[in-house]
């Protein structure tokens, strides 16, 4: 019974460590704009991102990837997300900082690549036509 508990704590253990999923709280997010639009017209390049305020937590960042498919994110920092602390892009444009803490996230995919966040930012859904772009939850 003993090495029963054992076993069934060190999975949890396991399980719950590492490079997890968002910890940012889930809220309703309906962003859609033309991409005329002068806040997205970073976008029109592959490796482009954009700020924009005012959706999600603290805000969203948007990122046209290398291979042209655009993804999403809440830029509240995924480490002490109740802190609110909003993620900057780098002059890079590859990556994002959380000013709070120095954490670093991808722009490719959310995941941390700088400590001491563990956990990937809060993405969301994408939808793009010809003309606009939607981001939703």
């Amino acid at each position: 019974m003993r090495k029963l508990v054992l076993v069934i704590l060190a999975s949890f253990y396991f399980l719950s460590c590492g490079k997890g999923g968002s910890v940012v709280p889930s809220i309703p997010v309906n962003f859609q704009t033309s991409f005329t639009d002068p806040r997205v017209s970073k976008l029109s390049t592959q490796g482009g991102a954009v700020i924009v305020n005012g959706y999600g937590i603290a805000g969203l960042v948007i990122y046209r990837r290398p291979d042209g498919v655009y993804v999403a994110y809440d830029r509240c920092s995924s480490y002490q997300p109740e802190k609110k602390c909003a993620v900057t892009i780098d002059d890079t444009g590859f990556t994002v900082t959380d000013p709070c803490s120095g954490s670093k996230f991808s722009l490719e995919d959310g995941t941390p690549v700088k400590a001491p966040a563990t956990a990937v930012l809060r993405a969301y859904q994408v939808i793009t036509t010809q003309f606009t772009i939607q981001v939703i939850n």
